[in-house]
């Protein structure tokens, strides 16, 4: 199984968010960090904000934020929102019609079991523990030199 680009980024957002929880992300900083376009992350954080994984805040101040805690964001979510087919081979598609073993066919069984197991890890890993595997990731991600620069309030 190979995640799209759109779910790689859509976890890299939410850990940025979570790393900056302090106060609100913007897209401009999000996309330097990357080193990704703008537009694609807005495009990205378009599902993330329907299913309510991220805030967005309007304004001359604005930015986005996670929509729940970090803790409580596991990465199954990410990927069920962000991923339009889970099909590991035609058998999962509606053309599965034309296959004479479709209706008893262990190979359907064990990708689908295969499937299962995958979105079983994911769903054990939260955006947090993404963010505390990497104890230096706010600096990684250049947040500690935004607050440097940042004037005080």
């Amino acid at each position: 199984m190979r995640l799209t680009r759109q779910t790689n980024y859509a976890m890299r957002i939410l850990m940025y968010c979570a790393a900056n929880n302090d106060r609100l992300s913007r897209i401009p900083e999000i996309a330097t960090a990357y080193s990704v376009s703008e537009l694609f992350l807005f495009k990205i954080l378009q599902p993330l904000v329907e299913h309510g994984l991220v805030e967005t805040v309007r304004g001359r101040n604005g930015g986005v934020r996670l929509g729940r805690a970090a803790e409580a964001i596991n990465l199954f979510d990410v990927v069920r929102v962000t991923e339009e087919s889970f099909a590991m081979a035609e058998c999962f598609e509606n053309d599965a019609a034309e296959c004479p073993l479709v209706d008893s066919c262990a190979l359907n069984s064990a990708l689908r079991e295969a499937l299962n197991a995958f979105f079983a890890v994911l769903a054990r890993y939260t955006i947090a523990d993404m963010v505390a595997a990497r104890p230096n990731v706010r600096n990684l991600l250049g947040i500690d030199m935004l607050e440097r620069r940042a004037p005080a309030a």
